[in-house]
């Protein structure tokens, strides 16, 4: 009962996935409907080993097709506003045998994946939200895939080597979806209002997954805007959503001039994840919408949740993420010892939710994994009740409000530049975002060049999160004793911490 066809047990005729303004499918519905595309996918010569890059909007369709098509392949959804060359890296280290698109899309990965070679499939959705199937495929039989068959795959930033790929077998997304289920007492009466992109793990897990394994509904928007949200909340009446912080302080900015949608909010709680909630966003959220809000830590590894606050009457601590919510969590010292209450060091994870290991990358399995456990790259501590503290990352990935980026491919892309001899990206504090994307440069000899031309040129080869906003011209990058680019610190260094 590990498949992800086990969790689509809602009541037969309750809503399942919906939209703002369109009724949705329900959850037998939806079910027959994943029944379908197994077959559909058969016949179009997808494999139970192949994989399939989805490259869809944020919405109904997009949730119903991650859905619809994991039991059946690995799926591997794509950020539509990837460049050319982003696609292009991304198709080729998926090594994906199809992808897929809305039928009547111009997104700029058809051409990308037509020139590899890569089969195109064309989602179609009717009036009816989520209720979809790809155009001109007929159905041939489909035989169930095993527990431990990869559902998704999701590339996590490295940040001293090309992005590893995560593969998440469907007893992972089972396990995760249930677990966060049972930490927010997710019911049949529940909606939530998903405002998170639906190709990371956040969007997918907890509002999707999540709400389909407890029987409840999701109601997909197309993206997360702050002008919006109020009339949504209205509109949909949701009993929750979930987003991340700096979504959650644009929500808190515009809630003065919404007091009537305020008012009338049904919210049985808010959820925080992805990055590091500040407590005064906390409290303020819960005066606002005069409910608990609940602070959650997850990564990709973990098909997302691993520590997360309780619901009242349980304790919730502000500025802790919780205790442990799913797999097993320890505090390890540099050797892999575990270590006790109250002493500092490498956050590390097991259970079923957590991946087995990256796809061809033995090097990073073999720092990732001491014995079973999975060492997150986070530093914390525990304390005596067993609630998680963070208090740094080991890593040195760039946590833009929730957006992770690796510095290394922006160095790339940077070095790519005839004016550029040496580029070092890193991270600069930012009190919105929690971190901003920076950039030192040396020049060659003789050149010049402005931020705006640098800006530009990362911009038309990167997505826009990934473009450094600051550019420090130097004579040299600092270096550590062994010579190494030191970027942890490097703001400091440079006079841009402040």
């Amino acid at each position: 009962m590990d498949a992800i066809i086990d969790l689509l047990r809602g009541e037969a005729n309750a809503p399942a996935v919906s939209a703002l303004s369109r009724r949705g499918i329900t959850h037998g519905e939806l079910r027959a409907q994943t029944v379908a595309f197994g077959r559909q996918l058969r016949a179009a010569d997808i494999g139970p080993d192949d994989r399939v890059a989805l490259v869809l909007p944020n919405g109904p369709a997009m949730a119903a097709a991650f859905v619809g098509f994991a039991p059946w392949c690995a799926t591997a959804p794509l950020n539509p506003a990837y460049k050319p060359d982003e696609f292009a890296f991304y198709l080729e280290d998926l090594d994906a045998r199809a992808l897929v698109v809305a039928d009547g899309t111009d997104s700029v990965a058809v051409e990308v994946a037509k020139s590899r070679g890569i089969r195109i499939l064309r989602l179609r959705e009717s009036r009816t939200a989520g209720a979809v199937h790809l155009d001109g495929i007929g159905e041939a039989r489909a035989e169930p895939r095993g527990d431990d068959a990869i559902g998704l795959i999701l590339h996590t930033s490295g940040t001293t080597s090309r992005p590893k790929m995560v593969p998440l077998s469907q007893a992972n997304l089972a396990a995760s979806a249930r677990n966060i289920a049972s930490t927010l007492h997710l019911g049949p009466g529940d909606r939530c209002l998903n405002i998170m992109p639906l190709f990371h793990i956040h969007g997918l897990m907890a509002p999707v997954l999540a709400s389909l394994a407890a029987g409840g509904e999701v109601v997909c928007s197309p993206g997360f805007d702050a002008l919006r949200f109020f009339s949504w909340l209205a509109d949909t009446e949701p009993t929750w959503y979930s987003a991340v912080p700096t979504m959650h302080q644009a929500i808190l900015a515009r809630a003065g001039r919404n007091e009537e949608a305020v008012r009338g909010n049904r919210l049985r709680f808010i959820r925080s994840s992805s990055a590091s909630l500040p407590t005064t966003v906390m409290s303020s959220l819960e005066k606002v919408f005069d409910a608990p809000v609940i602070e959650a830590y997850a990564m990709t590894e973990a098909a997302h949740q691993m520590c997360s606050n309780p619901l009242p009457p349980a304790v919730r601590k502000p500025g802790s993420v919780g205790p442990a919510a799913g797999p097993e969590v320890t505090i390890l010292d540099d050797q892999g010892s575990g270590l006790p209450a109250g002493a500092e060091g490498e956050i590390a994870i097991r259970g079923p939710n957590v991946t087995a290991g990256y796809v061809n990358n033995p090097e990073a399995n073999a720092t990732a994994f001491h014995g079973d456990w999975f060492r997150t790259g986070d530093q914390g501590v525990m304390d005596d009740d067993g609630y998680i503290k963070v208090t740094g990352r080991l890593k040195e990935i760039i946590n833009r409000g929730g957006e992770k980026i690796a510095p290394l491919e922006v160095d790339e892309v940077l070095l790519g530049h005839d004016a550029v001899a040496q580029a070092c990206t890193f991270a600069i504090p930012h009190a919105r975002l929690g971190e901003e994307v920076a950039a030192a440069v040396v020049l060659a000899e003789g050149a010049e060049v402005t931020d705006r031309e640098l800006r530009d040129f990362v911009g038309e080869r990167l997505a826009d999160f990934k473009t450094p906003r600051r550019f420090a011209f130097v004579d040299e990058i600092p270096k550590g004793p062994t010579g190494k680019i030191q970027r942890i610190g490097l703001a400091k260094a440079l006079g841009l911490d402040g």
